[in-house]
């Protein structure tokens, strides 16, 4: 029973309602997280989820099972010999898979496996008709031989194998995620800065969650109020909490379910959803571009938006115009174009040991989302640790649960965003506050 709930969270990720009020932070509690109940889930899921389905024949009355095994595998990293054989079955008949089975199995590949099965992606790579698979496998080639040479490879393999790649949002950000993945560049300090004093033109509260490059490594956020000022203890401290935007494939942005895509989403209040991994602590309900209306994005009424309004235009306007011409402030931007959606900034009841040996330990993987760290009580089923819950209580703390979260990569070091480099944008920003920006 427990496997099938878990299961059923993996593949219904936001069944949720909505909160009035943060609800203290001693009342919230799960059983999911006690430790007897995460120990069956750990047997389950090796012996019977995976274990069951991988040592059952491959055929079309065991194939759900097989892609079920593999959303499992990459939730969790789970690799032992049983991982590997299935893993190895799928690709002997990938051309007979349905499409659902493909993308778990190529999720899980990309996710669990960074270079055991180059070979065969670049077999795929040579043969594969639908753009999102394709993309895939390219970034798993593309991760494997990082040169300008690969790049230029697959960028020809687009042209020759897909004619009307053109048309096809997919495909074009593969495109520009194939030039930019070798040029990389981070975004000024005075960017950041500049972002920090343009929060007064947007005149909506704001949370900024500061990222690496590199995924693998976990993020900060910070709260600014309406009033340009920051959410700081009484004593004066500079509020930061910890979170991960790595998703537990880590595939590229554009990808559904991959790593959370830079750029700026819609807060549109709170929420507690039904499930089971992300838990019971309130979440941050964010929606992106094309993910509902417009006029609910921008937090506009019907009668000041226009069909004849430029999206990406007034997309834009949310940035200071340093950074408009940055190609990765527009990731959220052609991820929702392209489908993404229900990325929302959430806590977690995954008992972090899954991932011990991992550089994001003790936080979670999700599904694509902004993932907070929180540590449970294993005895009673209680918090021990919150920054989700803490986040919340900043962001609601002052009138309004409404605003725009920003998701920027600031570099691309290979260790998680200090305090210290938070504090010393912010410290740098209130020592120069300026008058505010007039468009």
């Amino acid at each position: 029973m427990m496997v099938r709930a878990v299961l059923l969270c993996l593949l219904t990720f936001l069944l949720l309602y909505d909160v009035a009020a943060q609800p203290r932070r001693e009342d919230i509690y799960s059983d999911f997280v006690l430790y007897k109940k995460r120990q069956l889930l750990l047997k389950d899921l090796h012996e019977n989820v995976v274990g069951k389905a991988f040592l059952a024949p491959l055929d079309s009355n065991t194939e759900y099972r097989y892609e079920a095994a593999c959303r499992a595998i990459v939730q969790f990293m789970l690799d032992n010999d049983t991982t590997q054989l299935g893993i190895t079955q799928l690709f002997v008949q990938y051309d007979s898979l349905q499409y659902d089975t493909k993308r778990a199995m190529l999720e899980t590949v990309y996710g669990v496996y960074p270079d055991q099965y180059i070979q065969s992606i670049q077999l795929l790579l040579a043969k594969e008709t639908n753009p999102l698979l394709f993309s895939i496998a390219a970034a798993y080639s593309l991760r494997y031989d990082t040169s300008k040479s690969n790049a230029s490879t697959i960028r020809k393999r687009i042209r020759e194998q897909f004619p009307n790649y053109i048309n096809n949002t997919v495909l074009n950000e593969l495109d520009k995620y194939l030039h930019n993945y070798t040029h990389y560049k981070a975004p000024a300090f005075n960017d950041l800065i500049e972002l920090f004093r343009y929060q007064q033109t947007v005149k909506k509260k704001v949370i900024y969650s500061f990222q690496r490059h590199n995924r693998d490594y976990a993020g900060m956020a910070i709260v600014q109020n309406a009033d340009g000022s920051f959410m700081r203890f009484a004593d004066g401290r500079l509020m930061v909490f910890e979170q991960l935007a790595r998703s537990a494939s880590g595939l590229p942005y554009f990808i559904p379910d991959g790593n959370t895509p830079q750029g700026v989403y819609s807060i549109q209040g709170t929420a507690v959803t039904y499930n089971k991994l992300i838990g019971p602590t309130p979440n941050l309900q964010l929606i992106m571009p094309y993910e509902r209306k417009w006029t609910t994005y921008f937090h506009l009424t019907d009668s000041v938006w226009s069909s004849a309004n430029d999206a990406l235009w007034s997309y834009l306007q949310l940035l200071p115009p340093s950074m408009r011409a940055i190609p990765s402030v527009t990731e959220a931007f052609y991820a929702g174009k392209l489908g993404r959606n229900s990325i929302i900034a959430h806590g977690t009841t995954i008992d972090p040991e899954y991932f011990r040996n991992k550089p994001w330990y003790p936080l979670t993987p999700t599904m694509g989302c902004l993932c907070a760290k929180e540590l449970w009580n294993v005895s009673n089923g209680r918090l021990l640790v919150s920054d989700q819950f803490n986040l919340v209580s900043a962001f609601t703390a002052t009138t309004g649960n409404r605003g725009y979260l920003y998701v920027i990569d600031i570099d691309d070091q290979k260790k998680a965003v200090s305090k210290g480099e938070v504090e010393k944008l912010v410290k740098e920003y209130e020592a120069k506050r300026l008058p505010v920006y007039r468009q």
